[in-house]
């Protein structure tokens, strides 16, 4: 059967053989039991619809042993057997060249090179999945298959609830994922309708198809890092030799290593799961491994003294370099954190003191008693983390919810006020301020041919058109416009690129429309050899509602509403966008964020110029309306100028209230 065959074919007429279990990749770990015995039967009634009645003993059998053994059913059976790759654009069957655009993402997604737990359906993050499993896959790709552009295809976190009549204006697909009501919302109920195969987490971009590897976030960390020395160090300082002091390499935050070497600096990134930390290695990602923390201190040593650029993957827990740094004197100029601390009790942090296959197992088997390692391995990193702070290291809350779990674990990470954090998210101090007030944010863009001559080519129009930008640009947004195009100047030769030739940077409203405008153009007149998508990570100016990252530096008391992003997806969908995407629980956690997302395909047609002016715009000012609503000075000013740009634009401006004004209206009414 060819690849294109078995797409059509949706399940398979015929029972497959039983598969056995792959031993050569990443697995995701077992969940806990929170399932009571009729609930497993209703996850086996549920599991068992998609398929015909004379295979329900037989699957119904086997899904019970995934469920027992590995926590959800996950119908390994029915992994197809093509290989799992983004292919170029015309090696997809079906009529709507969208609908194709879309199953390209899709597998792109599941690209072993690229996602975390591949047979498990989960893209990064640790539980964020593009399907919650293989029967949802293989309908929704024969829907793809099969769908006209009068059609648009909906998902029901994972699952293709339909094919349903539309118009070639409306989204080919529209996706929410986990969108429970919010009084069943907490961790624990992720675990149980999740098991039951009712919902899913969707991170950000793994369930709407927009994951592009680690290079998603690397632009986006690189621009923090680079800023955050910055804020550090005089001019007159280099960032040469200075340590950058981190952890992860699962997913999104394999990302911190390259983005450390591109910045400049020493890049420490602890790492407990060693198939993660040599993946990144071979990937490119990080120069170096080492297992023995006294290699690690002698290493880091001489990298110091000699002032090199170099990433270093530790294969161990990050507090034993925390309080290892302490004892041997080494200073941190910069620290964060990137493990997935939205999912602490599942496999998002490890704790100290147990090895990696203890902890794999421990949660599983007693969740209680690992929660209690994980809590009070937070109180002993913060402690270390304080320590260093102490001695002058700048710390930041990478958005990933370590300060809110580290908080709720009783360290001491909070202000003196009781209610902020002693340290602020790189939202707050960064990315806030310097991008999204301004508009700028994590665009990106993937070239279906699959050539990477075609992402060459998009590189340099990109380039081109920043720097027309900045000679034009106001004074404020001069360091954002340079450091990209620094970013695409040197994006080939960082070799970025894992899965698709896809390409992310930063650009506010009128950088994306213009990038945009001149990619249909160049697939119109042959310049570019196939079609483009457009997307972002949901990580951006208008995308996300989420009080401890994208919103933390949102403060007239609106960060907790999410009215944003909800509006930000309908507003994307009726202006062009070819799918759409809402989340619950995107990077800090489910039921602590609102995120939503797009994907627009640049077909080289009249129609496209049409709906990429319109939906981008306002997929960009929407965010920055409601910044400068909230009073964000810089956010005002961006306003301000689209506004003298943009006649057809009108937005309700904030009246601003004087100190002395306020004075006077509490007068006599205390503090």
């Amino acid at each position: 059967m060819t690849f294109k065959e078995e797409i059509l074919q949706g399940i398979p007429s015929i029972l497959p053989e039983k598969v056995s279990y792959d031993f050569r990749i990443s697995h995701a770990p077992k969940r806990k039991d929170s399932l009571s015995q009729e609930d497993k039967k209703l996850a086996i009634k549920n599991a068992l619809r998609y398929f015909p009645a004379d295979w329900h003993v037989e699957l119904g059998k086997e899904f019970l042993e995934e469920l027992l053994h590995f926590g959800r059913i996950y119908m390994y059976r029915f992994r197809p057997s093509y290989t799992m790759y983004a292919r170029p654009i015309a090696d997809y069957p079906g009529e709507s060249l969208q609908a194709r655009s879309i199953m390209l993402m899709i597998q792109n997604n599941l690209d072993p090179k690229i996602a975390q737990h591949p047979h498990e359906l989960i893209t990064y993050g640790g539980n964020g999945a593009a399907f919650q499993n293989w029967a949802q896959y293989l309908v929704t790709m024969q829907y793809l298959a099969q769908m006209t552009d009068n059609q648009t295809l909906h998902l029901y976190s994972g699952h293709p609830m339909g094919l349903f009549p539309s118009s070639k204006d409306a989204p080919r697909v529209v996706i929410t994922n986990g969108m429970m009501i919010p009084n069943y919302s907490k961790p624990d109920d992720w675990e149980k309708y999740n098991a039951l195969g009712v919902t899913q987490y969707g991170q950000m971009t793994a369930g709407s198809y927009m994951y592009i590897g680690p290079q998603g976030i690397v632009h986006g960390t690189t621009i923090t890092v680079m800023n955050a020395f910055r804020m550090q160090l005089s001019k007159d300082d280099t960032i040469h030799g200075k340590v950058f002091l981190t952890s992860g390499l699962g997913g999104m935050s394999g990302a911190q290593p390259k983005a450390g070497n591109i910045a400049g600096c020493i890049t420490v990134c602890a790492e407990v799961n060693p198939d993660a930390a040599r993946k990144r290695h071979e990937q490119g990602w990080v120069d170096i491994l080492i297992e023995k923390i006294e290699d690690l201190i002698k290493y880091v040593r001489e990298a110091i003294q000699n002032k090199r650029i170099v990433s270093i993957a530790y294969m161990g827990n990050v507090i034993e370099v925390w309080e290892a740094f302490l004892h041997a004197d080494i200073h941190i100029t910069v620290g964060s954190d990137q493990t997935s601390l939205h999912n602490p009790w599942a496999g998002g942090y490890y704790p100290i003191g147990l090895s990696f296959e203890e902890s794999n197992n421990l949660m599983a088997e007693q969740p209680e008693l690992f929660k209690q390692h994980v809590q009070q391995s937070l109180i002993r990193h913060v402690a270390a983390i304080n320590e260093h702070v102490s001695r002058g290291t700048y710390f930041f809350d990478y958005g990933n919810a370590f300060l809110l779990e580290s908080s709720r674990a009783g360290a001491d990470v909070m202000d003196n006020d009781g209610i902020n954090f002693r340290y602020p998210s790189y939202v707050q101090d960064i990315l806030g301020p310097m991008c999204f007030d301004y508009g700028f944010g994590p665009f990106r863009w993937v070239c279906t041919s699959a050539d990477p001559k075609d992402l060459k080519t998009t590189d340099n129009i990109a380039l081109q058109i920043l720097k027309s930008l900045k000679d034009t640009a106001y004074p404020e947004i001069q360091q954002q416009l340079l450091d990209n195009i620094k970013w695409i100047e040197q994006a080939e030769q960082n070799k970025l690129v894992v899965g698709s030739q896809a390409r992310i940077l930063y650009a506010d409203a009128i950088g994306r429309i213009r990038i945009a405008k001149a990619f249909n153009l160049a697939v119109r007149n042959g310049t570019l050899t196939a079609p483009i998508v457009l997307g972002r990570d949901h990580h951006d100016v208008s995308g996300t509602d989420s009080p401890y990252r994208e919103t933390s530096n949102i403060y007239d008391g609106s960060r907790f509403t999410a009215d944003m992003a909800i509006h930000n997806v309908i507003g994307d969908s009726f202006r062009g966008a070819t799918w759409v995407s809402i989340h619950n629980g995107g990077g800090v956690g489910w039921g602590e964020v609102i995120n939503g997302g797009f994907g627009l395909l640049l077909d080289g047609t009249e129609d496209a110029d049409r709906k990429l002016e319109n939906m981008l715009f306002y997929d960009v000012n929407n965010g920055i309306a409601r910044r400068a609503w909230a009073r964000n000075d810089t956010a005002r000013q961006a306003i301000e100028v689209e506004l003298e740009r943009t006649k057809t634009l009108k937005v309700t401006l904030a009246n601003l209230v004087d100190t002395e004004s306020m004075d006077q209206i509490f007068k006599g009414h205390g503090n």
